[in-house]
């Protein structure tokens, strides 16, 4: 069998005989707008054929897997980019990897980073990395109720509040939070103990943060790390970040890789944990993490905290650091399954983005499917660029129908986040069909309520308020 680094396999970059850069043949996992960005991305470099292996979701996981196996052989890709998170937990990499095709994207050990909230919480705890939160796991016993209603009686009491995770993957779903998802230490008990009866292994007890939250990602190829721009998702479904959470309704970065809220100290504190954790895997595990670390951060009064981890690329923040990538991204795919990433300077356009997500009427507790939604209002000549994802859609030839999830995100591009803002804002107004989207994301008014929110988490009075790209 061929090695992991694949590095004997001549046809991942260089042909000596020919002196000639080798065409690439890329798979690719998934169906959503990240994934719709993956693809775009490679398809930029010339010598790029990307074949698409699986949506993965929809069908049972073995027969998912069975179909990537199968548009291996066929096709054999030099490597493969894992999209959604569900495959990285099935083993999708190890299976690859058996018959010699190399993965951008961790083995199932690795990729417990996302899929065990416990696991990544004691790995942060044993090598002694900074971020974590006051926590505590609890697993099933005959007192373990007892002993989560005493925990949750001491952060209330020292913290302020309690947040509680179930130790799986839950589709972003699935964290409960004092005063905003549970009222009482009954409810959170009882939420605990449901939450165990749903055969997950553990429950993580938290305490609340009080901050604002970023998402940093950066390319790891188990050896080096090279970090992205920061990003700021928008989780609530309603503006003003009103509503049930969901997968994400659209997101914004700033032309100098910074946010609004931040200080130059918060990012690099983001870079040196990032970097901490690829470590300590390989000490913990014995294997490079090749892929994409995603890290959600809060900053708070008491410096950055770690909120959790992510073992592939966020939805929406792929769609915005993919969107200003100015190094070949499949460049970058093929120093990760090669281990040179070292090698590689990895950087991006100083604009500024904003996504926002056209979703269907309902989204994400009782959205309607099967309509057809109308895209031909939709402009790109408005200035600045506008780049379109297709997601949770099926274009036929008739047009393009809703699934049930979210549908098209569009990206404005600007020199600075007002012109971003109208171009993605301009393009999401123009679809129609039962749909909606944030109007709210992006804009100064909501920038300026997350500063003033971190002026008062923070009471900071030597650290002025800086405007986006500033």
């Amino acid at each position: 069998m061929r090695t992991f680094f694949l590095q004997a396999r001549s046809r991942v970059a260089y042909d000596s005989e020919t002196k000639m850069l080798k065409k690439l043949t890329v798979g690719v996992i998934g169906k959503d707008g990240r994934t719709s960005a993956i693809e775009k991305a490679l398809r930029s470099n010339a010598r790029v054929r990307v074949v698409h292996m699986s949506e993965w979701k929809g069908k049972p996981a073995q027969d998912a897997l069975q179909e990537v196996l199968r548009a291996a052989r066929t096709d054999r890709p030099d490597f493969v980019v894992v999209g959604p998170e569900e495959p990285l937990e099935y083993g999708v990499v190890n299976e690859l990897h058996k018959i010699g095709v190399p993965s951008v994207g961790p083995t199932k050990s690795l990729a417990r980073l996302e899929s065990s909230k416990a696991f990544t919480r004691e790995l942060v705890r044993e090598y002694g990395i900074s971020g974590n939160p006051e926590y505590q796991v609890f697993k099933s016993s005959s007192s373990v109720l007892k002993e989560i209603r005493q925990y949750l009686d001491h952060l209330v009491d020292e913290k302020g509040g309690f947040v509680i995770k179930p130790d799986g993957l839950t589709g972003g779903k699935g964290v409960k939070v004092s005063d905003v998802h549970l009222f009482s230490t009954d409810e959170a008990v009882a939420y605990c103990q449901e939450t165990l009866a749903a055969q997950h292994s553990a429950v993580i007890v938290e305490e609340k943060l009080e901050g604002e939250e970023f998402s940093f990602q950066s390319f790891s190829d188990g050896f080096h790390v090279k970090h992205m721009v920061v990003v700021q998702d928008h989780k609530r479904a309603g503006e003003g970040d009103s509503g049930p959470n969901t997968g994400g309704m659209g997101s914004y970065t700033c032309p100098d890789h910074s946010l609004p809220f931040l200080r130059s100290e918060h990012i690099e504190q983001a870079k040196s944990i990032n970097a901490a954790v690829v470590d300590a895997l390989y000490k913990k595990t014995g294997e490079r993490y090749k892929g994409i670390l995603y890290g959600g951060f809060m900053v708070t009064q008491d410096g950055i905290r770690l909120i959790e981890y992510n073992a592939r690329f966020g939805d929406p923040e792929a769609l915005n650091v993919l969107s200003i990538l100015k190094t070949d991204f499949a460049e970058i795919c093929e120093a990760i399954v090669t281990g040179t990433l070292g090698r590689l300077t990895v950087e991006f356009e100083h604009l500024a983005t904003v996504c926002k997500y056209v979703v269907p009427l309902g989204y994400p507790d009782s959205q309607i499917k099967g309509d057809l939604i109308d895209l031909s209002a939709v402009s790109s000549n408005q200035g600045g660029r506008l780049e379109r994802y297709f997601a949770a859609v099926n274009e036929r030839d008739d047009g393009v129908y809703l699934t049930g999830s979210r549908a098209v995100a569009f990206v404005g591009i600007g020199k600075d986040l007002e012109e971003a803002e109208n171009i993605a804002e301009t393009a999401a107004s123009a679809v129609r069909g039962p749909v909606f989207h944030r109007r709210d994301i992006g804009t100064n008014a909501l920038i300026q309520h997350r500063i003033n929110h971190m002026r008062e988490v923070e009471s900071r009075s030597v650290h002025p308020d800086r405007q986006c790209g500033s």
